[in-house]
C-alpha cells in the first residue's frame, strides 16, 4: 500500500516541465489567432497584458505547490475551506476539461488538415478511440506524451527563430486601438476574449504529489522555464502574425515611403487600422462565427501553422518550407490529441476523487479489471461528443473554455487566501487575495458577455450539485463509531488467546468496514464466536526477504480488524483476528474457514463488472464452488461505516466535521 508519506517521487523539473507544457503550451495554438480575430493588429497589447496575468497566476501557483506538495488541485485546495465550494470547483475544472477534450481534439484535427465538415466524424471517432486505449490502462501513452510535448517544444523554438525576420513589419504595424474595440468595456472583454491563454496551469498543483522533494523548489523549476517560453514565443507569434496577416476584408497596405536612415523603400504603416473580422463579421454584419469566411478560420483556428509555412518558406524556399510547415503541423496535431487524451484522464480522476468522497455516486468509482474507472471513462469521453454536437467551432468553444478554468482557479485562490493554517506569508496572502478579486472579475464578465458559457456551467454544477443533493438524500443512514485514542492495535492485542472448543463459529472475510456490524450481531445471536479473516494480496514480485508487510504497517488491515475487535467486545462475542499476506486470497480464505471449523463464511459482493470478473476471476464464484457443504455461505452488499477521530487528550479540541474520515474500499485509485 502507498501512502501519501510512502509514494514514490519520481517526477523531477526536467519531466514535469513538458507534462505541464503539454497542458499550457498547448493554448498558443488557438490563442493567437483567437486574439487577432478579436482585435487585429491591437492584439500583440492585449497578449503582453495576458501575459503580466500569467505570471501573477504562475507565481501564485508556485505558492498553492508548496502548500499542498501531495496534490493542490482546487479540490484539495478547497476542501478544507468548505466541501460544498470543493464540489462547485472541482465541477468547474470538470467543465474546463470538457472543452478541452473538444476544443484540443477540434483543432488537432484542424492542424492535421483534414476538410472541416469531416472534423467533427473524426473527433468522435477519436474519443471512442482514446476510451478503449485508457479501458486497457495502457501506461505507455504517458511516455508518447512526453516526446510529442519535447518535439512540439522544439518545434516552436525553431518557428520562432524563423519569425525573427518579420518582427520589424509586424511591429510597426502594431496599434494600441482599432475600430470597434474604443471604450474601456470593449478592451476588457477583448482581453477575457483571450483569458483562456491559462488554460493548463492547474494541471502544475495535482503534479505536486509525484514530485520530487523538496516540493516547492521542484514546482519553482517546474513552471517558470514553461511560463518563459510561453510568454516569450507567444509575443513573437504575435508580432509575427501582425507582419503576415491582415483581417479577410481589409486590403493590404502596399503604400511604400523612404526609410529615413537608409533611403530604402518600406511599406507605410497604415493611418486607419483595419477593423477586426469578430467586429466586421459578428458585430457589424451578423454572421455567425461558424459561417465566417475560410481564409478566416484559416489564421483564426491555425495560426502558428500558418506562421510556420510562411516563414519557412521564406527561409528555405517553397518547398522545404512546405514540407516544415506540414512537418510541424503533424507534430502540433499530436499534441493537441494528446491533451485530449489528458483532459479524459483528469475528468476520470475528478469524478473518481467526487464519488471517493460520497460527492458523487459510487458507481463512478467501479474499477475494470486495469484499474480504471469505467463507468467514470465512458462519462469523460461521452461529454465532449455531446459539447460537440452541439457546437464545433473554435471561436464558441473558446468561449465555453473560459469560465470553467478561470472558476476553479478563483476558488483555489479564494480557498488558500482564506485558510489561515496555511504556510502562507503575509505579503504572499495579501497578493493571494489581489489575484481572486481579479480572477473573480474575469469570471463576473464571462458570465455577463457569454451567455452560452454560463448556462453551460449552470447545468454542469446543477447536475452535480442535483446529484450530490439526491444522493445524500437517498442515502440509507451511515453507522458512525468514534476510533480509539489508544489506535486499532491496542484494540487487536485485547482479542483472546485461547479459541473455545466448542460452539458454532462464523468466519468473517473482512474488506474494509463493511460488514462488521451485521456479523457481530449476528454472532451475538447465537452465541458464537467470530473469526475475521484480512488476506493482503501479495503479487509474487514482492514475495522478497525483508519486504512482505507486517500489520503494523498496514493501517487499512489495522482499522477493519481493529473495527471489528472493538465491536465484538463491546457486544461481548468473542473474536479471533488473523492478518495473512498471499497470492492467493480464494486459497487462504477457504482454508481458515474450514480449519478453524466454522458454520458460516460472511463475505461482501463483488463489484466488479462482469468482464472483469471473467478475466481476474471472481474470488466469491470460486469460494462458493470450493466450500464444503456444511458451511453456509453469506454475501452481503454492506455500507462503509464513518469514523470519527477521538480528540487528542488534553488539546481541548473536539471532533469536526472536518475530522471525519470515510472508510472506503481498498481498489486503487485512478492512475
Amino acid at each position: 500500500m502507498l501512502t501519501a508519506e510512502s509514494r514514490p517521487r519520481e517526477l523531477s523539473w526536467r519531466h514535469a516541465g513538458p507534462l505541464l507544457f503539454g497542458d499550457w503550451g498547448t493554448s498558443r495554438l488557438y490563442v493567437l489567432g483567437l486574439a487577432f480575430y478579436a482585435t487585429g493588429h491591437a492584439s500583440i497589447y492585449y497578449l503582453i497584458a495576458m501575459a503580466f496575468i500569467m505570471a501573477s497566476v504562475a507565481w501564485a501557483y508556485t505558492v498553492v505547490c508548496r502548500c499542498f506538495p501531495d496534490g493542490g488541485g482546487v479540490y484539495t485546495a478547497a476542501r478544507p475551506v468548505s466541501k460544498s465550494l470543493s464540489v462547485i470547483g472541482a465541477t468547474l475544472l470538470l467543465c474546463d476539461f470538457i472543452v478541452t477534450a473538444a476544443l484540443s481534439a477540434v483543432e488537432g484535427f484542424h492542424y492535421f488538415g483534414l476538410a472541416r465538415e469531416w472534423t467533427v466524424y473524426a473527433v468522435i471517432g477519436t474519443l471512442i478511440l482514446l476510451g478503449f486505449v485508457n479501458a486497457l490502462g495502457a501506461k505507455s501513452a504517458g511516455r508518447l506524451a512526453l516526446v510529442i510535448a519535447v518535439l512540439a517544444i522544439v518545434s516552436s523554438a525553431v518557428i520562432g527563430v524563423l519569425c525573427v525576420p518579420y518582427l520589424r513589419e509586424g511591429l510597426s504595424r502594431a496599434v494600441t486601438t482599432v475600430p470597434g474595440v474604443g471604450s474601456g468595456w470593449d478592451r476588457w472583454q477583448s482581453l477575457v476574449r483571450i483569458v483562456l491563454a491559462l488554460s493548463g496551469v492547474e494541471a502544475v498543483a495535482n503534479m505536486t504529489g509525484m514530485m520530487k522533494l523538496p516540493v516547492a523548489k521542484t514546482a519553482k523549476r517546474t513552471i517558470w522555464p514553461v511560463l518563459i517560453e510561453v510568454i516569450i514565443l507567444n509575443t513573437v507569434f504575435a508580432v509575427a502574425l501582425n507582419a503576415v496577416q491582415d483581417p479577410a476584408h481589409a486590403s493590404r497596405v502596399v503604400d511604400t515611403i523612404p526609410d529615413p536612415v537608409t533611403g530604402r523603400e518600406v511599406l507605410a504603416k497604415p493611418s486607419v487600422a483595419a477593423t477586426p473580422d469578430h467586429v466586421h463579421y459578428e458585430i457589424n454584419n451578423g454572421i455567425a462565427s461558424e459561417d465566417v469566411p475560410e481564409e478566416v478560420k484559416a489564421y483564426r483556428d491555425t495560426a502558428v501553422k500558418l506562421l510556420a509555412l510562411d516563414s519557412a518558406k521564406n527561409a528555405f524556399g517553397p518547398r522545404v518550407g512546405h514540407a516544415f510547415g506540414i512537418g510541424t503541423a503533424i507534430v502540433f496535431g499530436l499534441l493537441l490529441i494528446s491533451a485530449v487524451n489528458t483532459a479524459i484522464l483528469a475528468m476520470v480522476s475528478v469524478m473518481y476523487a467526487l464519488a471517493r468522497d460520497g460527492e458523487l455516486p459510487r458507481v463512478l468509482t467501479r474499477l475494470n479489471y486495469s484499474g480504471v474507472p469505467w463507468v467514470g471513462l465512458v462519462i469523460a469521453c461521452g461529454l465532449p461528443v455531446g459539447v460537440l454536437l452541439i457546437t464545433s467551432d473554435v471561436n464558441s468553444l473558446g468561449e465555453l473554455y473560459a469560465i470553467g478554468v478561470v472558476g476553479a482557479i478563483t476558488i483555489n485562490f479564494f480557498s488558500c487566501a482564506w485558510n489561515k493554517e496555511l504556510p502562507i506569508k503575509r505579503w504572499e496572502r495579501g497578493t493571494l487575495w489581489t489575484l481572486a478579486g481579479l480572477m473573480t472579475c474575469i469570471e463576473l464578465t464571462i458570465i455577463v458577455a457569454k451567455p452560452h458559457a454560463t448556462i453551460f456551467a449552470g447545468f454542469s454544477l446543477a447536475a452535480v450539485l442535483g446529484a450530490r443533493f439526491a444522493l445524500r438524500k437517498l442515502r440509507p443512514p451511515t453507522e458512525v463509531i468514534h476510533a480509539p485514542q489508544e489506535g486499532w492495535l491496542a484494540e487487536l492485542a485485547q482479542a483472546p488467546l485461547k479459541v473455545p472448543p466448542d460452539g458454532e463459529r462464523i468466519m468473517l472475510a473482512v474488506r474494509g468496514t463493511e460488514n462488521i456490524r451485521y456479523a457481530v450481531d449476528r454472532a451475538r445471536k447465537r452465541g458464537a464466536v467470530l473469526f475475521g479473516i484480512y488476506v493482503r494480496v501479495l503479487r509474487v514480485l514482492d514475495a522478497q526477504p525483508g519486504t512482505v508487510p507486517k500489520i503494523e504497517d498496514d493501517p487499512q488491515a489495522q482499522q477493519s480488524l481493529g473495527m471489528t475487535a472493538m465491536l465484538a467486545r463491546q457486544a461481548g462475542v468473542p473474536f479471533f483476528p488473523i492478518y495473512i499476506n498471499s497470492t492467493d486470497i480464494v486459497a487462504e480464505v477457504l482454508d481458515y474457514t474450514v480449519t478453524f471449523g466454522c458454520d458460516e463464511l460472511i463475505m461482501g459482493k463483488s463489484r466488479r463488472s462482469v468482464f472483469s470478473r471473467a478475466l481476474a476471476g471472481d474470488v466469491v464464484a470460486q469460494i462458493s464452488r470450493h466450500l464444503p457443504e456444511e458451511v453456509s455461505l453469506i454475501t452481503r452488499a454492506g455500507r462503509p461505516t464513518k469514523i470519527l477521530r477521538q480528540p487528542i487528550a488534553g488539546d481541548g479540541k473536539a471532533t469536526s466535521a472536518a475530522d471525519e474520515q470515510e472508510v472506503e474500499d481498498e481498489d486503487p485509485p485512478p492512475s
